[in-house]
This record gives C-alpha cells, sequence and structure tokens, in this order.
C-alpha cells in the first residue's frame, strides 16, 4: 500500500495504560458515543418531520448532525474496543481508511459550519431577499459542495501517506491514526510533507475560523438595525453556531498549527473535539433553540395531532 513499506499492522499506545482507568473511560466514552449517535439523530430525524423546521438553516443543520456521526464513528467504535484490548492494532490499509474519513468528514464539517454562517448573513443582512438565495437549489449545491471539499481534501492526504516508506517501529504513541503520529514511522524524512498538512489542513482551518469570525461580527454589526425581539432572537441563533465553531477549531487550531508532540495533554484535547464535541453540538443546539425544542416536544408527544402546523 505504502512506497517500499514492511509494515503492515499498527500498534496504538492508547490514552492510558493503566487498565483500571481504561475501564472506566470505556463506560464513559461508551455512553458518549450513544448519546452522540442519538441526540444527532434525533435531530436529523425531527428537522425531516417537522413542517416548521424546513429552512434552510435547519436543513443545514440536519447534514451537520449527520456530520458530527460519521465523523464520531470514524474514530470512536475502534477506540472504545480498544480500551478494553492489551494489544490495540490496526492493519495499515485500515489505518489509511482511518485517516480518509477523518479529514473527509472533517473539513465537510467546517465548509458547513461556514455555510450556516453565510446562511446566518442572509437572514439577517438581506432579509427581504433570503427566501431567493437561499433557494432549495442553492442549498443543495452548498451541501454538494462541502461533500466535494472534504473528499478532495482527504484524497490530498492519501496521497501524501501512500508515497512514504515505513520499515518499522510500527507504534503509534496515540490512539488512532492522523498524519502527524503516522509521518513519525516513516523512515524518510517528512518535513516537506510536514508543511503540506500544515498548509492543508492547518491553515485551511485557520482561515476558515478567520472567514467566520468576520462574519459574525458583520453579523453583529447589523443587529443594531433591528427591533429588541429581533436582536434577541438572531443573538440567539448565533451564539449557537458561535459556540459550536469555537468547539470545534479551538482545538483543532491547537494540535495542527504546532509542532507534533506526544504529551498525554495533545492525546485528551485530540479525544475533546473527536468525541466529545460531537456529542455537544445537538445539546447546544436544542437549549438555545426554542423551535427545535418544540418540534422535539411536537414529535414526542402523544397527544399530537398530525393535522396541527
Amino acid at each position: 500500500m505504502a512506497s517500499t513499506s514492511n509494515v503492515t499492522e499498527l500498534i496504538f499506545t492508547g490514552l492510558f495504560q493503566d487498565p483500571a482507568a481504561q475501564r472506566v473511560c470505556f463506560v464513559v466514552f461508551l455512553l458518549v458515543y450513544l448519546a452522540t449517535v442519538v441526540g444527532n439523530g434525533l435531530i436529523i430525524l425531527t428537522v425531516n418531520i417537522s413542517k416548521s423546521l424546513h429552512s434552510p438553516m435547519y436543513f443545514f443543520l440536519s447534514y451537520l448532525s449527520l456530520v458530527e456521526i460519521s465523523y464520531s464513528s470514524t474514530v470512536a467504535p475502534k477506540f472504545i474496543k480498544d480500551l478494553l484490548a492489551k494489544i490495540k492494532t490496526i492493519s495499515l490499509e485500515g489505518c489509511l481508511a482511518q485517516i480518509f474519513f477523518f479529514h473527509f468528514f472533517g473539513v465537510a464539517e467546517i465548509l458547513l459550519l461556514v455555510m450556516m454562517a453565510y446562511d446566518r448573513y442572509v437572514a439577517i443582512c438581506k432579509p427581504l431577499h433570503y427566501i431567493n438565495i437561499m433557494n432549495r437549489q442553492l442549498c443543495h449545491l452548498l451541501v454538494a459542495g462541502s461533500w466535494l471539499g472534504g473528499f478532495c481534501h482527504s484524497i490530498i492526504q492519501i496521497l501524501i501517506i501512500i508515497q512514504l516508506p515505513f520499515c518499522g517501529p510500527n507504534v503509534i504513541d496515540h490512539y488512532f491514526c492522523d498524519l502527524q503520529p503516522l509521518f513519525k514511522l516513516a523512515c524518510t524524512d517528512t518535513f516537506m510533507e510536514g508543511v503540506i498538512v500544515l498548509a492543508s489542513s492547518g491553515l485551511f482551518a485557520v482561515f476558515s475560523f478567520l472567514i467566520l469570525v468576520s462574519s459574525y461580527i458583520v453579523i453583529l454589526v447589523n443587529l443594531r438595525n433591528h427591533s429588541a425581539e429581533g436582536r434577541h432572537k438572531a443573538l440567539s441563533t448565533c451564539a449557537s453556531h458561535i459556540t459550536v465553531v469555537i468547539l470545534f477549531f479551538g482545538p483543532a487550531i491547537f494540535l495542527y498549527m504546532r509542532p507534533s508532540s506526544t504529551f498525554t495533554e495533545d492525546k485528551l484535547v485530540a479525544v475533546f473535539y473527536t468525541v466529545i464535541t460531537p456529542m455537544l453540538n445537538p445539546i447546544i443546539y436544542t437549549l438555545r433553540n426554542a423551535e427545535v425544542k418544540i418540534a422535539i416536544r411536537r414529535l414526542w408527544c402523544k397527544k399530537e395531532n398530525p393535522g396541527r402546523e
């Protein structure tokens, strides 16, 4: 698979070495992953069934929830299973597949967050043209663009990796496959590959974050022209978006914009954005969004009148 590679299987060191701590983590992270799937799945179901949530904002939110489930599923199931394993192994092909899908869904999420910010910008700054601008066709094109962007980004990462020779050792000081830990196993200089990853992952994340921050600054400035009720509703929606953006970009920028290290703290930061954040997003959106909470109540209320709405 990789150039002149003698390595066919890789071994993870994992998050902790203490068996008792690993058993506790197994229970905790299994519950977190199940909450991620159920919470995001509930949002997808609610948005698709509820007639009151058919606006572009909720259309993007349902796809964001789908991406969150997929993104977490590239890492969490294997990570959770390995917490009970004495030797945590993965094939080289499996490692490459994990890297591909991890970056695929990660970049797709970044692009979806940018599109959600654009949707809020149009809704708040150009309300009279909102329906015409954010039509169904454009929304589908933007979502397709996020998938395409994630695919192109992931292909670049894989093309970098498959050219590297791996002669041993085969121990990755991490709990999942990512580019920087894998670079350390290559029996060749990977400086240029590291620069390409910095440009394609780190700088991409930073520029996307700056675009998002700039768009929300413009939105906040334009809110001065709205009524107090309009400002409150817009701020509530934007606050959810901004919180999710910070939770996602903060750890990612911290890890990808600095020299690679093997500190336990770095692994804990990675756990936060690969396992914890996907669970928090549905909580953030439902707690701060009255329309979503009402729609969920209606969905599960037995006394709901199907003809209502």
